[in-house]
């Protein structure tokens, strides 16, 4: 088990790495002078040269990320943002728990849901609520976040009054402000994981209960609660827990739409205006701090994958 682990490590370190040189490569692909955008138009070449040459833009690209790195690595310095003249951990420290608070409240209700309605359809096949539930999933995975949370924000938020349509508040500063601001974002990155993993537990599910120990535990008397739990859920959920490794992904990357829809000061939100103004000091190190934290979720997937079936460790 230690040896598999320590492997997932490395490939998980390895994968962050590339995703860094990646990163920094094409946001300095991307045409534009950071420099002009700091400066101003009326700038003279003189003072474009001093602040190029401040930036490291003056030397070779590799150079460049070499410095950037090491600054990472060694000093956990991210360099100073050119739009807020800011260091950027700093600013990525305020914005980070919000991103990492909807993903995480969005990621947990699409599990319990998701999973809940999946097995429900599996059991009851056929049904009137296996038909509902599998029309409303397909309808999730089919309709754009963004979209529905600009319905949300025309319906429930503007025609209703039922809830704020922008903003942010702590709920930690004031608990139920910080909820009513919190429930729409969270409903929009949560819907699809619902939908997805609705589908995934039912098929997986209806494949699994088919098995001849499934039926072996029926004709013994055990309770559906028991044999559903015990038997059926844990062989079904390595194909589950895939897909919530992916879904981690699919919540940061909705994060950044439903982020500047609702007007949330999180990472995301702050990456796409960092990328209008080509501060590309900032995108580097949200990028990086994105993979990182998908990177290390596909790392306990992995070892999750090693718990549910121990001939995992040995391939």
């Amino acid at each position: 088990m230690a040896a598999y682990i320590v492997r997932r490590v490395i490939q998980t370190v390895f994968v962050v790495f590339i995703v860094s040189f990646i990163a920094f490569m094409i946001i300095h692909l991307i045409p534009g002078d950071p420099v002009i955008t700091m400066l101003g138009l009326e700038a003279t070449q003189e003072q474009i040269d001093i602040l190029r040459a401040e930036l490291w833009l003056d030397r070779p690209m590799m150079v460049q990320y070499g410095h950037w790195l090491g600054n990472v690595l060694l000093r956990f310095d991210f360099g100073k943002s050119i739009m807020y003249r800011e260091d950027v951990s700093g600013l990525i420290a305020k914005r980070l728990p919000i991103s990492l608070y909807l993903a995480g409240c969005a990621l947990l209700i699409s599990t319990v849901l998701g999973v809940t309605a999946g097995i429900i359809c599996a059991i009851r096949r056929g049904g009137l609520l296996d038909q509902v539930i599998t029309v409303c999933a397909t309808l999730g995975v089919a309709t754009p976040q963004f979209w529905i949370g600009i319905l949300l924000i025309y319906g429930v938020g503007l025609k209703l009054g039922w809830l704020p349509i922008q903003g942010w508040t702590s709920p930690l500063d004031d608990f139920v402000l910080g909820i009513r601001k919190s429930i729409m974002p969270i409903f929009c990155l949560s819907i699809v994981g619902v939908a997805s993993l609705a589908r995934q537990t039912r098929s997986v599910m209806l494949e699994v209960i088919q098995q001849d120990y499934i039926r072996t535990a029926w004709a013994k008397g055990l309770r559906e609660r028991v044999v559903v739990l015990r038997h059926a859920l844990k062989n079904a959920l390595i194909p589950i827990v895939t897909l919530l490794g992916l879904r981690l992904r699919m919540v940061f990357g909705g994060a950044v739409l439903i982020e500047s829809v609702f007007n949330i000061p999180g990472l995301g939100r702050f990456m796409v205006r960092s990328i209008f103004v080509r501060d590309f000091i900032n995108v580097q190190a949200s990028v990086l701090m994105m993979a990182i934290f998908i990177a290390f979720a596909n790392l306990a997937v992995d070892i999750s994958y090693a718990y549910l079936d121990p001939r995992i460790r040995y391939e």
